[in-house]
């Protein structure tokens, strides 16, 4: 079994296949999820695990170079606009719709058990050199 990093079988071998400029969406329990991209929903009940955990766990195995968030997210959610904030500088703020829009164009849908409005974010996959 593997000893470190992620452990679930299905976003381990989603991340090893996704390349430069794929996009992978991390989501709260309500927001809609399109038909096309892989899904890995992690999420057990209300809250857990949460946006921040599961944000923090993938950051730390995906190359990103870039994030887009909803816009709204600062106001309606100032905690997850804080965390999106500081872990990304040059965070791409959109309309919630488009944000939504953005999500048929991805690859990976990571779905957390956050249950709080606008955890959401749109992550653009880097390469690590």
């Amino acid at each position: 079994m593997k000893k470190s990093g992620i452990l679930n079988r299905h976003l381990s071998g989603a991340l090893a296949a996704l390349g430069h400029t794929d996009l992978v969406v991390v989501c709260d329990v309500g927001l809609p999820i399109p038909e096309g991209p892989t899904v890995v929903d992690l999420s057990f009940r209300a809250g857990v695990p949460s946006f921040a955990e599961v944000l923090t766990g993938l950051l730390a195995e995906l190359e990103t170079e870039g994030a887009t968030a909803a816009s709204e997210v600062h106001e309606a959610n100032p905690e997850c606009g804080a965390l999106l904030a500081s872990r990304f500088p040059g965070l791409r703020l959109v309309p919630h719709e488009e944000l939504k829009a953005l999500t048929h164009r991805s690859r990976l849908v990571v779905r957390t058990g956050e249950a709080r409005p606008y955890a959401n974010v749109v992550l653009r996959c880097g390469v690590p050199f």
